[in-house]
C-alpha cells in the first residue's frame, strides 16, 4: 500500500498552515515544503471545498485554518483529499468485486482499511505541529548575543 502525493503533500500543508497562526500565502506553503503552487492550488481547493481551511484574496488574504489544529484529525485532511480511505476497490463499492460476499481476504481488507482509519483519527493536526515546531527549535543555530 502506498499513499498518493496529495496524501503526503496536503499534510505538508496544513502542518505549515498551522505553524503559520493565522493567515498565510501559498507562495510560502509552496517554497517552504517544495511543492508546486499549482499543485498546492488543487489540494487547497479540495481542503477548501471540505472546510478545514478558507482563502482570501486580496491585500491581507492567504489561507487559514477553519478549525483549531486540535480539533483537525490527519484522516479528515485524507478524506478531504482523496474521499473515502479504501485500500481496495472491494472496500469502496463490494459491487465492484463479485467474490466480494464469499472472500474470506475481503476480511483481512477490511479489518486492515479499519486499523488505518483508526490510527489517522487518532492523530490531530495539533501533534504534527508540535512535533514540527520542537523539529525546527533543533535545527536553527543558536542566536549570539550583540556585543555592545
Amino acid at each position: 500500500m502506498k499513499l498518493s502525493t496529495r496524501h503526503r503533500y496536503g499534510l505538508r500543508a496544513m502542518v505549515e498552515l498551522a505553524c503559520c497562526d493565522g493567515r498565510t500565502q501559498l507562495d510560502r506553503i509552496a517554497v517552504s515544503q517544495e511543492i508546486s503552487r499549482k499543485y498546492l492550488d488543487a489540494i487547497f481547493s479540495t481542503l477548501k471545498a471540505a472546510g478545514l481551511v478558507q482563502s482570501r484574496r486580496g491585500v491581507g488574504g492567504g489561507q487559514r485554518l477553519l478549525k483549531d489544529p486540535g480539533e483537525i484529525r490527519v484522516g479528515d485532511i485524507f478524506r478531504a483529499i482523496e474521499g473515502q480511505l479504501a485500500i481496495t476497490d472491494c472496500i469502496a463499492n463490494a459491487q465492484s468485486c463479485e467474490r466480494a460476499e464469499t472472500c474470506v481476504a475481503r476480511g483481512v481488507w477490511v479489518r486492515l482499511n479499519q486499523a488505518i482509519e483508526r490510527c489517522l483519527d487518532e492523530i490531530v493536526l495539533a501533534d504534527l505541529v508540535e512535533q514540527e515546531l520542537a523539529q525546527r527549535d533543533l535545527r536553527e543555530p543558536p542566536k549570539l548575543a550583540k556585543k555592545g
